[in-house]
């Protein structure tokens, strides 16, 4: 068993910074990055907006291994990052960009470009843009229209407006991501290979218990040893219970640093990725190979999220509302689930009980997502419907999988959708009505009846009931008027 240390180390303003948590009068396991920055002298530009994730006032960057002896630069929002996670990674604030040599303030090219094309008023959203756009010139080298809003969607600004955004943003990355940080990499890199990355992280003070691990024997051990500990990756659903409803989370397993949970494994026919693999590596690994996941992705949250937020998080909240659910569902995803000295596994339709109660045991943890390509002849789609397109909740969800066979009579389909009930819903009655029926409009009129008995959506602030019912039928005919060209042209 290794080790256990009570201190953490990452590295801020070019040196290392140690956090120790024996002491009661120390900072809490649960202090969020944005909070700690907030209480140093020379880090106030980070900026406390919603404090969940919404707005992108705290949008700080931080570099880490990506396991290939490459150093990788995500944007995230500090308002969801407790300190452990940062254990072993360099923290970079919007003060870490300028360079300063006596009297001369050194722009960076990115901050450059913002006062070239006079991006900024009021000031208090800048530094989280700054951010941002420092994140897009460390990643991708002239980007296009796209990448850039995509970089921009968790930033909210109500006064500039993004067109001279998205100028300084080209402007700034034809440099083609070259900087100082370039030259400072040799020096960070001797910095993270000197800090302790291995000895499992035990932290406990105040009343509070914090577990990370990194490995998954130790993670396993943990799991076994404290069952009623609070199971977190990315943080992203987990911390609002604590910025925003002021829980006290007493007892946690971070699971951020176990690397095992972090593989992606592609064959024939299916792919495999760990649980703790990051939506936004999810999103980027299917664009080509997986389409229907990349594109309910595209709509899922922020950037600044995405690179927080995993997939098996997203899976073991059993949120209804949780838009990779009726994708994963829709394509028969399985589930590995791995215990003490064992491991199961079952499809994920059948893993989520109830609304956010799961299947799991008091000494799993989910390791792997097992989805099966379509096979040929399949047809795969999804949708969300949301107040606004980008880094908004789902007010319905719904994925649907078909395959019809050459007389366009509907072989086999799928339908699930989110926001309609407690939980991720299959339409049973749905499929077993339109099975074996043409694939035609008045078959799917029939059938949008049909689905109107089968939930009992509520009403609150994303939609009302009669609304969500309205929703799930028009998304049904949506994927009707989208497939019966394929399905006929197969036919001929």
């Amino acid at each position: 068993m290794p080790a256990k240390t009570d201190e953490i180390q990452f590295i801020l303003d070019n040196q290392i910074v140690k956090i120790g948590f024996n002491h009661p009068d120390s900072i809490k396991p649960t202090t969020t990055l944005l909070n700690y920055l907030r209480s140093l002298d020379g880090h106030k530009g980070v900026k406390e907006g919603c404090a969940e994730g919404d707005c992108g006032a705290c949008t700080v960057v931080v570099a880490e291994n990506d396991g290939r002896r490459n150093l990788s630069f995500k944007s995230v929002d500090s308002c969801l990052v407790f300190l452990p996670m940062i254990h072993g990674k360099w923290v970079i604030t919007v003060e870490n960009l300028a360079v300063k040599n006596g009297g001369e303030i050194r722009l960076h090219p990115v901050q450059e470009a913002m006062v070239e094309t006079n991006g900024t008023q009021c000031g208090y959203c800048t530094p989280g843009i700054i951010m941002s756009l420092f994140a897009l010139f460390k990643t991708h080298k002239n980007p296009d229209v796209d990448t850039i809003e995509d970089a921009l969607t968790g930033n909210l600004c109500r006064c500039t407006g993004y067109r001279s955004i998205i100028e300084a943003a080209r402007g700034a990355c034809q440099n083609g991501g070259s900087d100082r940080f370039d030259e400072m990499e040799s020096s960070v890199w001797e910095m993270m290979e000197s800090i302790n990355t291995i000895e499992t992280l035990v932290l406990n003070v105040s009343g509070q218990q914090y577990f990370k691990p990194f490995s998954m024997e130790e993670a396993l051990r943990i799991r076994n040893a404290h069952p009623d500990a609070l199971m977190i990756n990315g943080s992203t659903d987990a911390a609002l219970l604590q910025t925003k409803k002021q829980v006290f989370l007493p007892k946690i397993l971070d699971l951020s640093g176990v690397n095992e949970l972090k593989m992606i494994v592609e064959d024939h026919a299916r792919i495999v990725f760990g649980s703790g693999i990051s939506l936004e590596d999810v999103r980027n690994f299917c664009q080509t190979r997986l389409p229907v996941l990349y594109d309910i992705l595209n709509v899922f949250g922020s950037l600044q999220i995405r690179n927080l937020a995993t997939l098996g998080g997203n899976i073991g909240s059993a949120s209804p509302i949780g838009d990779t659910l009726p994708v994963l569902m829709a394509l028969d995803a399985k589930l590995r689930l791995l215990g003490t000295g064992k491991q199961r596994e079952l499809l994920l339709e059948d893993f989520i009980e109830g609304y956010r109660k799961t299947n799991i045991q008091d000494d799993e943890i989910i390791a792997l997502i097992i989805i099966p390509k379509p096979v040929e002849g399949e047809i795969v789609k999804s949708y969300k419907i949301s107040k606004r397109r980008d880094l908004d909740i789902s007010s319905v969800s719904a994925c649907y999988k078909i395959k019809a066979n050459p007389d366009s009579l509907v072989e086999r389909i799928s339908i699930f959708y989110g926001g309609v009930a407690a939980t991720t819903k299959r339409a049973v009655l749905t499929e077993q009505f339109l099975t074996g029926k043409p694939w035609n409009r008045p078959t799917i009129e029939t059938a949008m009846e049909v689905l109107a008995t089968e939930f009992h959506p509520i009403s609150d602030a994303r939609a009302d009931a009669s609304s969500r019912t309205i929703m799930a039928k028009n998304l049904l005919l949506k994927f009707w008027s989208e497939t019966c060209p394929e399905i006929l042209d197969n036919q001929k």
